[in-house]
Formats: C-alpha cells, structure tokens, sequence
C-alpha cells in the first residue's frame, strides 16, 4: 500500500481564515422558525419564545454569522410587516414556498435571537419585487439612530440600533424560480444603486452582490461578469450557492463531486479580478460562499407537499435526515473553503435548524445532532486562524463519473495564538484504509494533542431523536517521532488531528 505524505511546512501560509466562513443561515422556510429557534410553550423556551436547547447547539457550534431572512423567501419579504407590536403585524403569502407567513418572529426578535447565540445578522434585501428606496428604508429602521422617521419607529418599538454590518443585496437573481428576475444588466445596475445609496446612508456596512444562482446555470459567468462590471465600485463580496445531491447512489462520485468547488471558486475569483484591472481599481472583491449543503434527500416530497397542501404555517420542508457519507461530503467542501480562505472569506452552511440543517427538532421533544454537525463542528472550533497549505502526495482512483480522485484530501490551521495546529483529512476511498504520515516543517515543539475521527462501514447510516449512530471518535493509534505522525485513516473517514506546542 502507498502511503500519503502530508507535508506542512509553516511557511507555506494561505491566508487568515475570516471567522465568518463557519456562518449559517436560517430562511423563513418550513420549521426553521417557527419550531425550530422559536417555540413558545416549548418546555425548553425562555422568557421570548426562543427554544434554549436549540440555542445551547447553536453556542456549541459556534457561528459567527447567520444570514436572514433569505434564500428565496426574500425576494418578496415585506420588512415592515415584520416589525412593531404583533397584533399590527400582517400575515403574508410566501410565493417561494407557497406558505403562510404569520410574522410573529421579524427584525427585532431575530436580533435577539441572534445575541442570545452569540452571532451576528447577515441580513438580505428585496430586490426582486422592490428596490433601493426600500431597502434605504430598512437601513434606516435597523442601523441608525438619527432623529428621522424609520429610526424613530425603531425607538417607539423599544429597539435600540441593531448595527447589521452585512448585507445582501436581493438572492439568486438569475434564477427563473425566484420572484423578480433579472437580467445580469438589470439587476447590476439595481445592485450599483442600492449598495451605493446604502452606503452613503451608513459607510460602516458591506455588501454582497449576487452572483449566478449556481455553477450550472446557463448564465454562470457572463452574469458575474456584467454584475461586476456595474457593481464593483459599491460591492464587497459576490456570491456562491453550491448543493451536492447522490441521487445515483454512488458514493465515490458523490465524495469526486466536491471538487466542482475548486473550479468554481477559482472562476469567480478569475472574473472578479479581470473586472478589477479593468477599472484600474484597488479594491478587491472576495467571495461570499453564503449557501452550501447536501440537499436531495426530500426534494421529490417537498416538491408534492407545495403543490397539493400549500399555504400552511411551517410545514415540514427540506427535512433532509443526513447520512454519514453527506458528513463526508460537507467535511470535504469545509476543507475546500479553508484551502480557498483567501478569497472566500463567508460562507454559510444552509441552513441551521430543520431545513436541510445540522441541528434537528422535534416539536413535543428535544433538539438533536445531525450527521453533519461534527465537521462543522470540528471545523469551526478547531478551524480559525491562519490556513496553511498541505503538500499532499497521494494516490489518485478514477469514479463512474470522475477521474484522476485524490484518494486523501487535506488542509491545516494553525490557531490565532500560533500554539496549536490543527490537520483536517478526508480518506475518500470507500474499500481501502490509507496509510498517511504527517510531516511537519517549522513547528518545533508541537506534538499530538488529539484525533478526532467519524468512521463507519455504513454509507447510509443516520443520526436521530432516539439514537445518535454517529459520533466522533477520538483516536490514539499513531507513532509520532521527530516532527513526523504516521496513522492510518479509514476507509471513508474524516479526520481532525491537532498538535499543540508543548
């Protein structure tokens, strides 16, 4: 058997890694809210409704930013009914998910959600069906503290400024499912405008402008293009949306498709730069990777439920039960994004709770731990802090649908404070354990301090309620001598290994 070098060497710096590319999201959509964050009556909720045992899950993964209110649901969100007394508040038809918006949770209770969690807002606006004056408006309600009129409604809601510093300017618009579609000119320009007007309101904020609504539209590159091209003097970050789906059943093309990331990423940062010298600009323009997922388990029956019960209150929708290998899939885009961290600074795991999420509720019991929580886990904890490239010598396996695989995939951390260096390693081989050694250049006096591994010999094996089938396991079973580690990694694993500096 081969055996894989992973040489790191501290030299070989990538990039701080912003704290923000461990972000989530949460969308008014199915029971992420209302069930799921919010749930009055719950035994577990607090003195506004919030469900603690969500919020306990939520600290424990420790998520710097979550984006809100949307996803599609946003292209026709009316912010003003969400605000104010909730006796005056409207209820509102959601076109994106054919429900019932009741409004009880808007603007200021999802702000204090979101300190209670210990996280900020990324907030979006309506693009599709409104525009700049709007989105002023909504500005003006949750940022300033000026003597003019939304501030001032703000006040007499008894809120003080909730300082959102990141904002996205509508979602997905090139998409022919969203409301309001555009044109790359159209929405370009409508993006310039109110990014622009945005700013000058508040100089304080970023905007993030979409980019195509996936890699696979027909429209993926000439819509960044154009969008940059009119927006890139008022914008900050342009966005990615990637979902993985094993709809054929077969793992190994499953655990391949992950590396589309890196040709993505490395396209769009390509266009953002060739916009950049052509306005002969200083600025640049990063990536906000801000929705990312497996998401195929319940596409078939949400898509039935729409259409033949639409109009209901949180419905149960995109409800994925997640498998060890979707663990193994997320583990590998989270390794992809920190070896990119240098022009991906937000990206945000969609969503967190009940929608194809990590965190899973149930309405009469308990919150409970989806397969795919642990990487992200792993990675957010252990995963901040400057990334550092790993020379990875390996073999490579062809797939039905893919040749030329890396058997392992793999990326390092080394933690603010330089005393701790974290290795994240994918074996995707799914018959054959691999024989890996660990090389470290530069990090005199580090030694292992742990491996954390998920294993399984059932691809489909999943978490529930009940009966969490898989954890984490920690490892001991390495040799470690002058600066070099030699393990073996399972068939199928995701591994975390971390040495700390004696």
């Amino acid at each position: 058997m081969a055996v894989t070098s992973i040489d790191i060497n501290r030299d070989n710096k990538i990039s701080d890694i912003d704290d923000r590319l461990y972000g989530s999201f949460i969308e008014h959509l199915g029971r992420a809210v209302y069930e799921g964050i919010y749930q009055p009556g719950h035994p577990s909720a607090d003195e506004d409704g919030f469900r603690k045992d969500v919020l306990e899950l939520v600290k424990e993964l420790n998520v710097p930013v979550v984006r809100y209110p949307g996803g599609n649901y946003v292209s026709n969100f009316f912010w003003e009914d969400s605000v104010g007394p909730e006796e005056t508040r409207r209820t509102r038809l959601d076109l994106a998910w054919r429900t019932t918006e009741p409004n009880e949770v808007g603007i200021s209770e999802f702000a204090r959600w979101a300190r209670k969690a210990g996280t900020a807002v990324m907030m979006a606006v309506n693009l599709g069906t409104r525009g700049t004056a709007d989105a002023l408006n909504f500005l003006e309600y949750c940022n300033l503290d000026t003597d003019s009129y939304y501030a001032s409604l703000r006040r007499r809601h008894g809120d003080k400024p909730f300082n959102i510093k990141l904002w996205c300017m509508g979602n997905e618009m090139d998409g022919p499912w969203q409301v309001g579609q555009k044109t790359a000119y159209e929405y370009g320009r409508l993006a310039r405008e109110t990014a622009k007007a945005m700013k000058m309101m508040d100089d304080t904020i970023e905007c993030v402008a979409c980019g195509s609504a996936h890699i696979n539209m027909p429209t993926f590159g000439t819509w960044e293009k154009e969008v940059l091209e009119q927006a890139y003097d008022y914008i900050d970050y342009i966005s990615c949306h990637q979902y993985f789906e094993n709809k054929s059943g077969n793992t190994d093309d499953f655990f391949a498709s992950v590396d589309i990331l890196d040709r993505f990423i490395d396209t769009v940062a390509a266009i953002c730069d060739e916009v950049k010298r052509s306005k002969n600009s200083d600025k640049t323009v990063n990536i906000s990777f801000d929705e990312w997922n497996c998401w195929y388990h319940t596409l078939d029956q949400d898509d039935e439920r729409m259409k033949k019960e639409p109009w209901g209150i949180a419905p149960h929708l995109l409800e994925d039960n997640y498998t060890f290998e979707d663990a193994i899939v997320n583990g590998l885009a989270l390794i992809k994004f920190i070896k990119h961290s240098d022009r991906v600074k937000i990206a945000c795991l969609a969503q967190l709770v009940n929608v194809i999420a990590p965190i899973m509720t149930d309405k009469d019991g308990g919150a409970w731990k989806q397969t795919i929580f642990y990487p992200f886990l792993h990675a957010s904890v252990y995963g901040r802090g400057s990334a550092i490239r790993c020379n990875v010598t390996t073999g490579t396996h062809d797939t039905a649908g893919y040749k030329d695989v890396t058997d392992i995939e793999a990326v390092s951390v080394l933690s603010k404070d330089g005393t701790q260096l974290t290795v994240f390693a994918v074996n995707r081989l799914t018959g054959e354990d691999a024989e890996a050694q660990v090389n470290l250049a530069g990090f005199d006096g580090f030694r292992p301090l742990s491996w954390l591994a998920l294993e399984s010999d059932d691809m489909l094996v999943s978490n529930s309620a009940e009966e969490q089938k898989v954890v984490p396991v920690s490892k001991s079973c390495y040799e470690f001598n002058g600066g070099t580690l030699k393990a073996t990694f399972k068939a199928a694993s995701w591994n975390v290994i971390i040495f700390r500096k004696d």
